[in-house]
Protein backbone atom coordinates (compact mmCIF):
# COMPACT_ATOMS: atom_id res chain seq x y z
CA UNK A 1 0.00 0.00 0.00
CA UNK A 2 1.48 3.35 -1.02
CA UNK A 3 2.27 5.93 1.63
CA UNK A 4 -0.22 8.40 0.17
CA UNK A 5 -2.97 5.82 0.09
CA UNK A 6 -2.17 4.73 3.63
CA UNK A 7 -2.39 8.27 4.96
CA UNK A 8 -5.64 8.82 3.08
CA UNK A 9 -7.12 5.65 4.58
CA UNK A 10 -6.16 6.79 8.08
CA UNK A 11 -7.55 10.28 7.54
CA UNK A 12 -10.83 9.06 6.07
CA UNK A 13 -11.17 6.40 8.77
CA UNK A 14 -10.74 8.93 11.57
CA UNK A 15 -13.17 11.30 9.84
CA UNK A 16 -15.71 8.44 9.73
CA UNK A 17 -15.27 7.82 13.45
CA UNK A 18 -15.87 11.50 14.21
CA UNK A 19 -19.03 11.59 12.07
CA UNK A 20 -20.43 8.31 13.40
CA UNK A 21 -19.62 9.12 17.02
CA UNK A 22 -21.48 12.42 16.88
CA UNK A 23 -24.32 10.79 14.91
CA UNK A 24 -24.68 8.03 17.53
CA UNK A 25 -24.85 10.56 20.32
CA UNK A 26 -27.47 12.63 18.46
CA UNK A 27 -29.49 9.57 17.43
CA UNK A 28 -29.36 8.03 20.89
CA UNK A 29 -30.44 11.32 22.42
CA UNK A 30 -33.34 11.56 19.97
CA UNK A 31 -34.35 7.94 20.60
CA UNK A 32 -34.91 8.74 24.29
CA UNK A 33 -37.88 10.93 23.28
CA UNK A 34 -38.82 9.77 19.78
CA UNK A 35 -39.81 6.31 18.58
CA UNK A 36 -36.87 4.47 17.05
CA UNK A 37 -38.75 4.09 13.74
CA UNK A 38 -39.20 7.85 13.58
CA UNK A 39 -35.50 8.48 14.14
CA UNK A 40 -34.40 5.94 11.54
CA UNK A 41 -37.04 6.68 8.89
CA UNK A 42 -36.36 10.41 8.86
CA UNK A 43 -32.58 10.10 9.08
CA UNK A 44 -32.50 7.48 6.30
CA UNK A 45 -34.85 9.54 4.13
CA UNK A 46 -32.59 12.55 4.54
CA UNK A 47 -29.62 10.35 3.70
CA UNK A 48 -31.15 9.27 0.41
CA UNK A 49 -31.82 12.89 -0.55
CA UNK A 50 -28.32 14.05 0.36
CA UNK A 51 -26.64 11.20 -1.50
CA UNK A 52 -28.72 11.74 -4.65
CA UNK A 53 -27.75 15.42 -4.57
CA UNK A 54 -24.09 14.40 -4.32
CA UNK A 55 -24.46 11.95 -7.23
CA UNK A 56 -25.89 14.73 -9.40
CA UNK A 57 -23.30 17.26 -8.23
CA UNK A 58 -20.41 14.92 -9.03
CA UNK A 59 -22.02 13.51 -12.20
CA UNK A 60 -20.93 10.08 -11.01
CA UNK A 61 -21.72 7.41 -13.65
CA UNK A 62 -24.03 4.58 -12.64
CA UNK A 63 -21.96 1.73 -11.20
CA UNK A 64 -22.22 -2.01 -11.90
CA UNK A 65 -25.32 -3.88 -10.76
CA UNK A 66 -23.15 -6.20 -8.66
CA UNK A 67 -21.85 -3.20 -6.71
CA UNK A 68 -25.40 -2.00 -6.11
CA UNK A 69 -26.41 -5.48 -4.91
CA UNK A 70 -23.52 -5.68 -2.44
CA UNK A 71 -24.35 -2.19 -1.22
CA UNK A 72 -28.03 -3.08 -0.80
CA UNK A 73 -27.09 -6.08 1.36
CA UNK A 74 -24.78 -3.83 3.36
CA UNK A 75 -27.64 -1.37 3.81
CA UNK A 76 -29.85 -4.05 5.34
CA UNK A 77 -27.10 -5.13 7.75
CA UNK A 78 -26.35 -1.52 8.64
CA UNK A 79 -30.02 -0.76 9.27
CA UNK A 80 -30.31 -3.69 11.67
CA UNK A 81 -27.16 -2.57 13.43
CA UNK A 82 -28.26 1.05 13.69
CA UNK A 83 -31.69 0.11 15.02
CA UNK A 84 -30.07 -1.98 17.74
CA UNK A 85 -27.51 0.75 18.44
CA UNK A 86 -30.06 3.54 18.81
CA UNK A 87 -32.21 1.37 21.07
CA UNK A 88 -29.18 0.42 23.15
CA UNK A 89 -28.19 4.07 23.48
CA UNK A 90 -31.77 4.96 24.47
CA UNK A 91 -32.37 2.27 27.13
CA UNK A 92 -28.81 1.84 28.35
CA UNK A 93 -25.78 4.02 28.93
CA UNK A 94 -23.97 5.55 25.99
CA UNK A 95 -20.56 4.97 27.57
CA UNK A 96 -21.22 1.21 27.67
CA UNK A 97 -23.24 0.51 24.52
CA UNK A 98 -21.01 2.39 22.08
CA UNK A 99 -17.63 0.78 22.94
CA UNK A 100 -19.19 -2.70 23.06
CA UNK A 101 -20.64 -2.36 19.57
CA UNK A 102 -17.41 -0.82 18.29
CA UNK A 103 -15.19 -3.63 19.58
CA UNK A 104 -17.35 -6.28 17.91
CA UNK A 105 -17.79 -4.35 14.66
CA UNK A 106 -14.00 -3.98 14.44
CA UNK A 107 -13.34 -7.69 14.97
CA UNK A 108 -15.59 -9.01 12.19
CA UNK A 109 -13.85 -7.32 9.22
CA UNK A 110 -10.43 -8.03 10.72
CA UNK A 111 -11.29 -11.74 10.96
CA UNK A 112 -12.61 -11.60 7.40
CA UNK A 113 -9.37 -10.02 6.23
CA UNK A 114 -7.39 -12.70 8.09
CA UNK A 115 -9.21 -15.43 6.16
CA UNK A 116 -8.85 -13.66 2.80
CA UNK A 117 -5.40 -12.08 3.20
CA UNK A 118 -3.76 -14.20 5.92
CA UNK A 119 -3.41 -14.07 9.69
CA UNK A 120 -2.80 -10.65 11.27
CA UNK A 121 0.24 -9.74 13.31
CA UNK A 122 0.63 -10.06 17.06
CA UNK A 123 -0.77 -6.60 17.92
CA UNK A 124 -4.06 -7.42 16.21
CA UNK A 125 -4.32 -10.80 17.94
CA UNK A 126 -3.71 -9.00 21.24
CA UNK A 127 -6.47 -6.57 20.24
CA UNK A 128 -8.93 -9.45 19.77
CA UNK A 129 -8.21 -10.75 23.26
CA UNK A 130 -8.39 -7.30 24.82
CA UNK A 131 -11.69 -6.59 23.07
CA UNK A 132 -13.26 -9.72 24.58
CA UNK A 133 -11.96 -8.74 28.02
CA UNK A 134 -13.34 -5.24 27.51
CA UNK A 135 -16.80 -6.53 26.65
CA UNK A 136 -16.74 -8.74 29.76
CA UNK A 137 -15.88 -5.77 31.99
CA UNK A 138 -18.53 -3.65 30.32
CA UNK A 139 -21.15 -6.31 31.07
CA UNK A 140 -20.40 -6.25 34.80
CA UNK A 141 -23.11 -4.47 36.80
CA UNK A 142 -22.23 -2.15 39.64
CA UNK A 143 -24.83 -3.84 41.82
CA UNK A 144 -25.59 -7.56 41.89
CA UNK A 145 -28.76 -8.30 39.99
CA UNK A 146 -28.82 -4.91 38.25
CA UNK A 147 -30.11 -5.29 34.68
CA UNK A 148 -27.53 -4.78 31.97
CA UNK A 149 -29.73 -2.59 29.83
CA UNK A 150 -28.69 -2.34 26.22
CA UNK A 151 -25.77 -4.79 26.27
CA UNK A 152 -27.45 -7.45 24.11
CA UNK A 153 -28.60 -4.78 21.69
CA UNK A 154 -25.06 -3.42 21.52
CA UNK A 155 -23.81 -6.88 20.54
CA UNK A 156 -26.40 -7.06 17.75
CA UNK A 157 -25.36 -3.58 16.62
CA UNK A 158 -21.71 -4.61 16.50
CA UNK A 159 -22.51 -7.63 14.33
CA UNK A 160 -24.64 -5.53 11.97
CA UNK A 161 -21.95 -2.86 11.61
CA UNK A 162 -19.25 -5.49 11.09
CA UNK A 163 -21.24 -7.07 8.26
CA UNK A 164 -21.82 -3.61 6.78
CA UNK A 165 -18.04 -3.07 6.64
CA UNK A 166 -17.41 -6.42 4.95
CA UNK A 167 -20.23 -6.11 2.42
CA UNK A 168 -19.40 -2.53 1.44
CA UNK A 169 -15.79 -3.58 0.85
CA UNK A 170 -17.04 -5.80 -1.99
CA UNK A 171 -17.75 -2.65 -4.04
CA UNK A 172 -14.75 -2.74 -6.37
CA UNK A 173 -15.32 -0.17 -9.08
CA UNK A 174 -14.20 2.89 -7.15
CA UNK A 175 -17.71 4.34 -7.17
CA UNK A 176 -18.71 6.11 -3.97
CA UNK A 177 -22.15 7.71 -4.02
CA UNK A 178 -24.18 5.29 -6.17
CA UNK A 179 -23.44 2.31 -3.89
CA UNK A 180 -24.29 4.43 -0.87
CA UNK A 181 -27.54 5.52 -2.52
CA UNK A 182 -28.40 1.84 -3.00
CA UNK A 183 -27.53 0.98 0.60
CA UNK A 184 -29.44 3.90 2.08
CA UNK A 185 -32.49 3.50 -0.18
CA UNK A 186 -32.88 -0.17 0.80
CA UNK A 187 -32.51 0.72 4.47
CA UNK A 188 -35.11 3.47 4.14
CA UNK A 189 -37.67 1.23 2.40
CA UNK A 190 -37.23 -1.59 4.93
CA UNK A 191 -37.48 0.67 7.98
CA UNK A 192 -40.42 2.63 6.55
CA UNK A 193 -42.28 -0.62 5.79
CA UNK A 194 -41.74 -1.91 9.33
CA UNK A 195 -42.78 1.44 10.80
CA UNK A 196 -46.03 1.50 8.81
CA UNK A 197 -46.78 -2.15 9.57
CA UNK A 198 -46.30 -1.58 13.30
CA UNK A 199 -49.28 0.81 13.36
CA UNK A 200 -47.59 2.75 16.13
CA UNK A 201 -47.20 6.50 16.32
CA UNK A 202 -43.62 7.01 15.26
CA UNK A 203 -43.75 10.42 13.60
CA UNK A 204 -41.75 12.88 15.74
CA UNK A 205 -42.96 16.31 16.75
CA UNK A 206 -41.52 19.25 14.85
CA UNK A 207 -39.42 20.22 17.87
CA UNK A 208 -37.64 16.87 17.71
CA UNK A 209 -36.68 17.09 14.04
CA UNK A 210 -33.39 19.05 14.27
CA UNK A 211 -31.51 16.44 16.31
CA UNK A 212 -32.87 13.62 14.08
CA UNK A 213 -31.79 15.43 10.92
CA UNK A 214 -28.37 16.08 12.44
CA UNK A 215 -27.97 12.38 13.22
CA UNK A 216 -28.97 11.46 9.67
CA UNK A 217 -26.60 13.91 8.01
CA UNK A 218 -23.66 12.83 10.18
CA UNK A 219 -24.41 9.15 9.57
CA UNK A 220 -24.24 9.78 5.81
CA UNK A 221 -20.91 11.53 6.31
CA UNK A 222 -19.58 8.53 8.24
CA UNK A 223 -20.62 6.16 5.46
CA UNK A 224 -18.93 8.28 2.81
CA UNK A 225 -15.68 8.55 4.77
CA UNK A 226 -15.64 4.82 5.53
CA UNK A 227 -16.07 3.83 1.88
CA UNK A 228 -13.31 6.26 0.87
CA UNK A 229 -11.04 4.78 3.57
CA UNK A 230 -11.77 1.20 2.45
CA UNK A 231 -11.01 2.08 -1.17
CA UNK A 232 -7.80 3.90 -0.22
CA UNK A 233 -6.38 1.11 1.97
CA UNK A 234 -7.09 -2.21 3.66
CA UNK A 235 -10.53 -3.17 4.95
CA UNK A 236 -9.29 -4.02 8.44
CA UNK A 237 -7.51 -0.68 8.84
CA UNK A 238 -10.47 1.31 7.51
CA UNK A 239 -13.04 -0.51 9.63
CA UNK A 240 -11.06 -0.40 12.85
CA UNK A 241 -10.17 3.28 12.58
CA UNK A 242 -13.82 4.01 11.77
CA UNK A 243 -14.75 2.06 14.90
CA UNK A 244 -13.02 4.63 17.09
CA UNK A 245 -16.36 6.48 17.14
CA UNK A 246 -17.17 5.47 20.78
CA UNK A 247 -14.47 7.85 21.96
CA UNK A 248 -16.53 10.69 20.52
CA UNK A 249 -19.83 9.31 21.84
CA UNK A 250 -18.42 8.76 25.34
CA UNK A 251 -16.88 12.24 25.42
CA UNK A 252 -20.16 13.86 24.38
CA UNK A 253 -22.12 11.74 26.88
CA UNK A 254 -19.84 12.88 29.69
CA UNK A 255 -19.90 16.53 28.62
CA UNK A 256 -23.62 16.84 27.85
CA UNK A 257 -25.34 14.14 29.94
CA UNK A 258 -22.78 14.00 32.76
CA UNK A 259 -22.75 10.19 32.63
CA UNK A 260 -20.53 8.45 35.16
CA UNK A 261 -19.09 4.96 34.80
CA UNK A 262 -18.19 2.55 37.59
CA UNK A 263 -14.51 1.68 37.92
CA UNK A 264 -15.10 -1.76 36.41
CA UNK A 265 -17.07 -0.38 33.49
CA UNK A 266 -14.46 2.33 33.00
CA UNK A 267 -11.81 -0.38 32.65
CA UNK A 268 -14.03 -2.01 30.04
CA UNK A 269 -14.33 1.22 28.07
CA UNK A 270 -10.56 1.76 28.11
CA UNK A 271 -9.90 -1.89 27.17
CA UNK A 272 -12.32 -1.73 24.24
CA UNK A 273 -10.79 1.47 22.89
CA UNK A 274 -7.22 0.18 23.28
CA UNK A 275 -8.30 -3.00 21.52
CA UNK A 276 -9.42 -0.95 18.53
CA UNK A 277 -6.01 0.74 18.41
CA UNK A 278 -4.15 -2.58 18.64
CA UNK A 279 -6.23 -4.12 15.87
CA UNK A 280 -5.33 -1.16 13.66
CA UNK A 281 -1.59 -1.51 14.36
Amino acid sequence: MAMGSGLSAVGFGLAASLSWGTSDFSGGLAAKRIHIFGVMTISYGLGVVLLVVLVVARSEPLTLSADLAWAAAAGMAGAAGLAAQYRALAVGRMGIAAPTAAALSAMIPVLFSAVVEGLPGSPRIAGFILAIIGVWFLSRSAVAGEPRNGLGLAVVAGIGFGLFFVLMDQVRTGAVFWPLVSARAVSFVVVLGIALASRQKWQPEVTGLPVVLLAGALDVGGNIFFLLAAQAGRLDVASVLSSLYPAVTVLLARMVLHERLTRTQGIGVVAALIAVLLIAA
